[in-house]
Parts: C-alpha cells; structure tokens; sequence
C-alpha cells in the first residue's frame, strides 16, 4: 500500500466532514428564509422529511432569535418583556405541545405545574412574578381545575388574571360551571395535533396580544 492510499481515507472523511457541514448550514439559511416567508415548524419539518417535533429539535428557537428578528406571525405585537404564562396540566404530553405552540409566537416564560394545589403554592410564593395568564385543565390530582378556579377567582390577590380553561370536557355542567365560577374562556382541547396547536396560539394571540390587562 502507497503512502497515498493510507492517506486516502482520512482525506476522505475530511471531506465528507465538510460537506456534512455546509450541508447543515444550507439547511439552516433555508429553514430561516421559509420562517420569514411565514412558514411554520409543521412545513419546514414536512419539507425536510421531519415531523414538527423534529424540525423544532433540529433548528431551535427559529423563530425568535433577536439577531434576526423572525417571527412566526409578522403582526404579532413584540412585548417588552417575555410574558408569563402559568399552566396547570397533569398531562406531560399535552404541556409539552402548549409550550412548544405559545413559544413559536415569542418569548415566554411558562410554569408548569400539575394540580391545584402546586398552583397556589406558585402564585403565593413571595417574590414569584404574577402571571399574565393561567391556562387551565379541569381534571387534575389533589385540587381539581374547578375548585382551583373558584379559589382564584374569589382571591383578590388573583382574581384579576385572565384565566383560560383548556380541557378535554365537552360536559355542559361543565362549561357552565366553568362560567359560572368566572372564568375567561372555555377551550375544549382538539384531538388533532394541528388544530390543538392552532387553538393554544389563538388562545395566546387573544390575551397576550389583543386583550388589555390589568396591572398588577
């Protein structure tokens, strides 16, 4: 063997290093050029043969690098500061899809809790900053959504934060009931993951965007 052909497969490999690598960068340029063309985590990832999921793992944070200033919806007011969502929902599936939805439209700082009872702790820790939004299941351990909604909306302290049910009910008592203890919306979860998503980020878009909040 020649001094040539040992040297041939590291070269090689050197090579196959480098295409590997514009290769990734090339996807990464189009992946940015879809985002500011209005296209979405579920496109990009179908154009690259990759679930949403997979796109988002691949490219992190696509769509609110401040350096670039993408977003996924041009008309979506930037806040001054990251707005801070406070979900209580027992399903980890679920919680993960909500907080991949709410942080394609911006900055957000979600707190995941799983019960009623882990909610209230958060909220009457001194020091813990008042949520903007609670989003809200109904069926949960220990302290169920409707009395941890009845507790909120009777505390003066709390009472004020729009609080959005998200659930898999469709039980009139309900929704009724979700009313009655003065909650701010009624959203019944979708079982498509596209529609799901749509209504989490409808749900973010009304009272992080539109809505007028009270101040603490």
């Amino acid at each position: 063997m020649t001094p040539r052909d040992q040297a041939g497969p590291p070269a090689l490999i050197h090579v196959l290093d480098h295409l590997q690598q514009a290769t990734e960068r090339l996807q990464r340029e189009a992946a940015m050029a879809a985002a500011r063309a209005g296209a979405g985590y579920p496109q990009i990832g179908a154009a690259c043969g990759m679930t949403r999921q997979g796109a988002r793992r691949r490219w992190p944070g696509l769509f609110h690098h401040s350096n670039e200033k993408l977003t996924e919806h041009p008309m979506m007011t930037t806040p001054g500061r990251p707005f801070d969502v406070l979900l209580v929902e027992d399903d980890i599936a679920d919680a993960v899809l909500i907080e991949e939805a709410l942080s394609e439209r911006g900055a957000r700082n979600l707190v995941q809790v799983t019960d009623g009872v882990a909610a209230l702790e958060h909220l009457r820790t001194p020091g813990t900053a008042r949520p903007d939004l609670i989003v809200l299941d109904l069926n949960m351990p220990r302290m169920n959504g409707r009395d941890l909604l009845k507790v909120l909306k009777t505390d003066e302290d709390l009472q004020t934060i729009p609080v959005v049910i998200l659930t898999t009910s469709t039980a009139p008592d309900d929704v009724t009931g979700a009313y009655s203890s003065h909650a701010n919306a009624y959203v019944t979860k979708p079982v498509n993951l596209e529609e799901f998503e749509q209504a989490v980020q409808s749900i973010d878009a009304f009272y992080l965007d539109t809505a007028a909040r009270p101040r603490p």
